[in-house]
């Protein structure tokens, strides 16, 4: 006992800062131009319709996207057999390591990531529900909890029950027999409430495309207050999604 209280004592803190910055293999914000050619090709390939065209530019909705990558390998293509170059700097769309950010429904903006400096003055209850998820983004959202991420360093934690939730964390695009579990939970959240549509599932709805058992983004069953985009988000992506959602609710009250 006295050497684990030793341990404690010399090393501090072992949690780590969080990055939002992934390995170089990973899949992030996509940047970088594409030719007119390309962008026509970009867009047939994406399977959830998150690539969009603009004249001679393009954007992308990450509410939809679960950066699968196919619309950079279908530009790099196209740019290839027209003989261009690439350099993988800008000549062509390319995926970056860093996250996509979640934004506010509200304002419409992107949440900057110096919400994660602002610590004090937080307290956060969430109840998370899994309205149909393939479980991705719920086992990046168990890693919360981890020395690693240590989400309760920022007053924030996870409820049973909606009643004693702030907000409503919603994983997994939403299935006919979760839809009135939905509704029902939100309803027993006290007021003023948040709901959070975390996932490409949840945020886009496009995922599994149009079936009889699915009734489709949260979005269309609650309003929505943050989005975090991702297949699954990275959890330091969820941190700043929260944090954020913790000064809505504070401004709420």
């Amino acid at each position: 006992m006295f050497k684990v209280l030793e341990r404690i004592l010399k090393d501090k803190i072992a949690t780590e800062p969080v990055s939002l910055t992934g390995s170089q293999r990973m899949r992030g914000c996509i940047e970088g131009t594409c030719t007119r050619e390309a962008l026509s090709e970009c867009a047939k390939v994406c399977p959830v319709n998150a690539f969009q065209v603009k004249g001679t530019d393009y954007s992308i909705d990450y509410k939809k996207c679960i950066f699968c990558g196919k619309c950079v390998e279908a530009c790099t293509k196209t740019i290839l057999e027209n003989e261009a170059q690439v350099n993988g700097t800008g000549s062509a769309m390319h995926h970056s390591s860093q996250d996509v950010m979640p934004y506010i429904t509200e304002t419409g903006e992107r949440v900057l990531a110096e919400v994660l400096q602002e610590k004090l003055g937080r307290s956060l209850q969430v109840r998370h529900l899994d309205a149909g998820s393939c479980n991705a983004c719920d086992f990046e959202m168990g890693a919360l909890s981890n020395p690693y991420y240590d989400l309760h360093r920022y007053g924030v934690s996870f409820v049973a029950s909606p009643r004693h939730a702030d907000l409503l964390m919603v994983t997994g695009v939403v299935t006919r027999n979760l839809e009135q579990a939905l509704k029902m939970s939100y309803e027993a959240m006290p007021e003023p409430r948040l709901v959070m549509a975390c996932g490409a599932c949840a945020a886009g709805g496009e995922t599994y495309g149009d079936t009889y058992a699915i009734a489709g983004a949260v979005d269309k069953i609650l309003p929505v207050d943050i989005y975090v985009p991702g297949c699954p988000p990275r959890p330091s992506a969820m941190i700043v999604a929260l944090l954020a959602a913790a000064d809505m609710l504070k401004k709420k009250l």
